[in-house]
């Protein structure tokens, strides 16, 4: 089990602003445990914090997305955690590519998303990226195994330029 080894990014997150984004995304993933939810907020977290300052779109792994909808939908929190991490806000950009996305450009996002969030000094949670020595994608809820070769849906984040 992995946090964020910068927790000043988390610190916005109350315990009770994490439960709500937790009983939020339980709604669409019945199985979330209170354990694997606090995780999947910290390494939303994790990818925020990196995103926030990065000059190239990464890309969410689909469980991480899911807190990312459950937070951004939550508008006056989420932007005061964006101002905490040193920018106004943080826009989903998802890709309205209605042929698909190719699955060696998603892999290679994730890795991109994956190694710049370890960069930037976080630590990647394996249970919530596909191809991070995770348990068999097929095996495991909301992670098919089309996420273990691809982003989900194609969405990105809006970089700095």
């Amino acid at each position: 089990m992995s946090t964020t080894t910068r927790p000043t990014t988390a610190e916005p997150i109350t315990p009770e602003l994490s439960a709500r984004l937790i009983a939020d995304v339980r709604k669409t993933w019945p199985e979330l445990t209170d354990e694997l939810g606090a995780r999947g907020v910290q390494q939303m977290a994790a990818y925020l914090g990196t995103v926030a300052h990065s000059t190239e779109p990464l890309t969410p792994s689909l469980r991480v997305d899911l807190f990312w909808h459950a937070f951004i939908l939550r508008t006056a929190p989420y932007t005061v955690f964006c101002k905490s991490i040193g920018v106004d806000y943080i826009h989903h950009v998802p890709e309205d590519n209605e042929s698909g996305t190719d699955p060696e450009k998603g892999r290679a996002a994730l890795t991109r998303t994956t190694d710049a969030i370890r960069a930037a000094g976080y630590d990647v949670d394996a249970e919530f990226w596909p191809g991070e020595d995770a348990a068999d994608c097929t095996e495991t809820p909301f992670v098919e195994a089309s996420d273990c070769t691809q982003c989900h849906a194609g969405c990105h984040n809006s970089p700095k330029k």
